[in-house]
């Protein structure tokens, strides 16, 4: 029996939303949130898991914003040591510490009249945290080494996916700021909470990598395929989206997708297990698949290829790959 395909929709039904692309009902009612935060200079929090969008929707609050022809930057406080960060956002004076040859401008004066994102702001450091709180209540701030204090006027929107009430309660993060920074918490739903998203976004990026990749042109995918993108439960989120498509277009071949063009995980197989069995689970299923297309096309090899979406010359590579002779030879 043919296998069924699903071909690739022409067009998006995704909602372009400053950038947010979505059509779940659960995220049009944040961006509905997100549109009235971005008119109010008050804090904002973003939380939810890795890859649900945190810095898009920053963005869109900015965009939407009286803020939105001055700057925006973004920067992550998980990624520097707490002595680097302090630099990072308030900048130094000459001569604040080794190696401090010249005077640096941070992030909070570079953003000034605009906006700034902190993103992972929980795994910030007391002394930092107590930085924070004094530049959201004064607006002002003293470069690392520095006496003169200078006044600037940032829209601070924070970011973590964290609990900052658990973190609180552990005494890991201070509840004065936490009040400060989460004037308005916007929750983002993972991907799997979405209602049709993940098959929206999945046509969306198959579209994108369809107009960029030199490697694969995929026209159609099997109903195997659809199955697992919609059942797999997504624990990266959009990010985790958009790379199995990449990865489904370096490792497979010809115009229709199948399941073992996935990635391991989504087609439920152990990641370490995949380079063991990959290759020689792979290579019986497409044998298969090749013998039946051939069966069902009476051995007629051009019939065989369209049907298969690949060239006449790939077809005859896999027939010799596979030992599969023409019942003509």
């Amino acid at each position: 029996m043919a296998p069924r395909l699903q071909q690739v929709p022409a067009r998006s039904e995704l909602r372009d939303l400053h950038g947010v692309l979505t059509l779940a009902p659960e995220m049009l009612e944040v961006m509905r949130i997100v549109g009235r935060v971005a008119r109010a200079e008050c804090t904002a929090l973003l939380t939810g898991e890795t890859g649900t969008g945190k810095e898009l929707v920053a963005r869109a609050i900015h965009a939407q914003s009286p803020r939105a022809s001055g700057p925006f930057l973004a920067r992550n406080c998980a990624t520097l040591s707490p002595t680097l960060l302090e630099s990072e956002l308030f900048g130094h004076v000459r001569g604040a510490f080794t190696g401090a040859i010249r005077e640096k401008r941070g992030v909070f004066a570079l953003a000034d009249r605009g906006t700034l994102l902190l993103d992972e702001v929980a795994e910030t450091s007391p002394e930092i945290q107590g930085r924070l709180l004094r530049v959201i209540q004064e607006k002002s701030f003293v470069p690392v080494g520095g006496v003169r204090s200078a006044n600037v006027d940032v829209r601070l929107i924070s970011a973590t996916n964290k609990s900052l009430i658990d973190e609180v309660a552990a005494g890991r993060f201070r509840a004065d700021l936490s009040f400060r920074i989460r004037v308005v918490p916007i929750y983002l739903p993972p991907l799997r909470e979405r209602t049709g998203d993940v098959l929206a976004l999945f046509w969306h990026f198959v579209r994108i990598q369809n107009e960029e990749s030199r490697l694969r042109h995929i026209a159609s995918i099997t109903v195997d395929v659809r199955d697992a993108i919609a059942n797999y439960a997504w624990p990266g989120n959009v990010r985790e989206l958009q790379s199995a498509v990449e990865y489904m277009f370096v490792v497979g071949e010809g115009e229709v997708a199948d399941v073992g063009d996935l990635p391991p995980e989504v087609r439920g197989e152990r990641p370490e297990d995949s380079t063991r069995v990959r290759l020689r689970g792979k290579d019986e299923a497409g044998r298969t698949r090749i013998l039946e297309a051939l069966e069902r096309n009476r051995w007629k090899r051009g019939p065989t290829a369209r049907e298969l979406g690949m060239s006449r010359s790939t077809l005859w590579r896999k027939l010799r790959e596979f030992d599969l002779k023409s019942k003509s030879d």
